[in-house]
């Protein structure tokens, strides 16, 4: 009798993920492996006919397997090692992404558990490997807020915070005491930031650790609504500064900037469409302007806006007052300090 290998990986994998992390719905389980709720039913069936220990949890309302069962030691290819060791190397141990050098220790004590041939084949090439992300944040700034964040998101306790934020005039301005429930933690560009509810606002914000001046636990227990997601929040946002309204946007790129813009998924909406002359249309819908405006600014002469008309404004404007910073021998005319202009809001 021939055998089902892809059921055979299936099962495999989802042993590996409910074993490893809460979450894991039937729906999730489904969309993870590319297969129906109805198979993941089928396949959790055959796992309990093997005596795999897995149950619902009630609490959570995801699947879990009863933490005494463990499976035999993983076997990682060269490519798994290769790609831990660059990660938990390149970017955690030299802190690339903050808060992050437990990695390259979790990695020693793995490479200690590799096949001989497998890591004397990585110990071959990872040299000749190097990941270099944009600079960052310091660290120091935002340890200790970092680490509370963290406990808050364990424990599901409120924090009593106050916060510095950039004022209309983009000067600092301090707020009061409010409380804060977090919902997640991510690293977006070059900081850390945390999603939740801020319950003087009475909404979720997006805060920024290195700008919180206090922040310490409170009893006070909180839940984080079920139907909230990192990617749910953000939306259609260039990177993370959601706004209110959608836009079709409709870039055009010379032949210097069209393979580089091709080549890189810079939006999960982009579309784009290759022109007899080696030019390209860039297409995306995208939840505000306040941030693609200055990636098209990044691009100098290599870009035009064709829709919307809002956003070839601001960006004509801003390109307008910083021609005017300088005179016409190139001496500058006036400080950046002093300059006021400011993207029209659509």
């Amino acid at each position: 009798m021939a055998v089902d290998y892809s059921r055979i990986h299936r099962l495999l994998k989802i042993i590996t993920l409910i074993q490893g992390s809460q979450g894991w719905t039937a729906t999730r389980l489904a969309l993870e492996c590319k297969v129906t709720e109805r198979t993941i039913y089928r396949d959790l069936k055959m796992l309990e006919g093997a005596g795999i220990p897995y149950f619902f949890d009630e609490e959570q309302k995801s699947y879990s397997i009863r933490r005494d069962f463990f499976l035999p030691p993983v076997q990682l290819t060269l490519d798994e090692s290769l790609a831990l060791a660059s990660l938990a190397e390149h970017i955690g141990g030299s802190e690339q992404v903050p808060f992050m050098n437990a990695a390259s220790k979790a990695i020693a004590k793995l490479r200690g558990q590799l096949p001989p041939a497998i890591r004397q084949e990585l110990e071959q090439i990872e040299s000749h490997v190097s990941i270099r992300l944009a600079a960052s944040n310091p660290p120091e700034a935002a340890a200790d807020v970092y680490g509370k964040v963290q406990q808050a998101l364990k424990k599901k306790h409120a924090l009593l915070c106050q916060y510095e934020s950039m004022g209309k005039d983009h000067k600092p301005s301090k707020n009061g005491d409010f409380v804060f429930h977090p919902y997640a933690l991510f690293f977006g560009q070059r900081a850390w930031y945390v999603l939740g509810h801020h319950c003087v606002r009475d909404e979720v914000r997006c805060l920024k650790l290195n700008r919180f001046t206090k922040i310490q636990p409170v009893n006070k227990p909180y839940e984080i609504p079920k139907d909230f997601t990192l990617d749910k929040h953000l939306g259609n946002a260039w990177r993370m500064i959601r706004g209110q309204k959608r836009y079709d946007i409709e870039l055009e790129f010379d032949q210097e900037f069209a393979d580089t813009i091709a080549d890189t998924q810079w939006h999960r909406t982009q579309e784009v469409t290759w022109r007899d002359d080696g030019s390209i249309r860039f297409c995306c819908k995208v939840d505000g302007l306040e941030e693609i405006v200055w990636w098209i600014l990044s691009m100098g002469p290599h870009c035009v806006v064709r829709q919307p008309k809002e956003l070839a404004q601001q960006v004509r404007n801003l390109a307008r007052h910083l021609y005017e910073q300088y005179d016409e021998q190139g001496g500058v005319k006036s400080s950046p300090a002093k300059r006021t202009a400011k993207p029209v809001k659509a």
